[in-house]
């Protein structure tokens, strides 16, 4: 596999052989990123949530040409308690992280109602990668970066959604549980003294994702889209000050994301929310 255009200027010395966390790698975007991050030689950490086909995307990724190399670890994010043993795993054998790519995500299901009585969106989408960006902070440090994944589809966040109260529509569910990662991105970055960057990304609508093809039944836009903006963000010196910021790349630039991401008062309500809900589940 020839290595993206738009990721091929991103080799240089500084970038060789960094640490990369892709949670979602199975397939969709998160699949095409770790394909590009490990042809371009970085150690590319792999989560999924089957360990059948987690443990084949690993053996597909180890053959790829180039000095990159890959782990994977298995877990649910819809499951909180999951979501903190995959940061301690992740802790255990790494003393550095240098990038986090939240990139797993949900838009239907067929029981959208977790075992803890919440939305799965909101646990997938939201939750489960605020839990796992708190954990990793010490891993990240002041040089580390962070890569939320975001959408076009972004909508005012209802609070008793997100504390598993009211049920919403497929679509609702998922705008509000993207407009929530996007303000807590921007929140959690504004309150840090130092690193790591933290950037909230649309990587494009409607691109070629397993998820697209079953919410909206197309075949979607070439999938490296996505991949190749994740591979920016993480990599690039334009995102090496982008902390807080928003970027569409529907539009190709940073630009502002829902207004009610950048409302300080209904961002801290949100986090509030989220401290709270993940407080009664401990």
């Amino acid at each position: 596999m020839e290595t993206p255009l738009l990721c091929r200027f991103l080799v240089k010395e500084s970038d060789m052989q960094k640490t990369i966390l892709v949670t979602g790698a199975t397939d969709g975007i998160g699949l095409a990123t770790a394909e590009q991050l490990v042809e371009l030689g970085h150690y590319v950490l792999l989560h999924g949530r089957n360990r059948k086909k987690l443990d084949a995307t690993e053996t597909t990724l180890a053959a790829l040409p180039g000095t990159g190399k890959v782990e994977s670890y298995v877990a649910d994010l819809s499951r909180i308690a999951e979501v903190e043993s995959l940061a301690t795993a992740v802790a255990e054998k790494h003393k550095k992280l240098d990038v986090l790519i939240n990139n797993a995500g949900v838009y239907n299901a067929r029981d959208p109602i977790t075992a803890d009585g919440l939305d799965v969106r909101f646990v997938v989408n939201t939750l489960a990668p605020y839990v796992l960006t708190q954990r990793l902070l010490r891993l990240l440090g002041k040089t580390g970066r962070v890569v939320n994944v975001s959408s076009a589809a972004q909508s005012p966040v209802n609070l008793k959604a997100l504390r598993g109260e009211k049920s919403l529509s497929d679509h609702a569910a998922y705008a509000q549980s993207k407009l929530a990662i996007t303000a807590w991105s921007r929140h959690l970055a504004q309150s840090l003294k130092s690193g790591p960057m933290i950037v909230a990304v649309n990587p494009g609508s409607l691109l070629a994702s397993k998820m697209v093809k079953q919410a909206f039944g197309v075949a979607g836009s070439d999938i490296s889209i996505g991949a190749d903006i994740l591979c920016r963000a993480s990599l690039d010196d334009e995102f090496a000050h982008a902390s807080g910021e928003y970027f569409d790349n529907d539009a190709g630039d940073f630009g502002p994301p829902h207004r009610d991401a950048l409302d300080a008062g209904k961002t801290q309500k949100i986090v509030q929310t989220i401290e709270t809900v993940l407080a009664e589940l401990q």
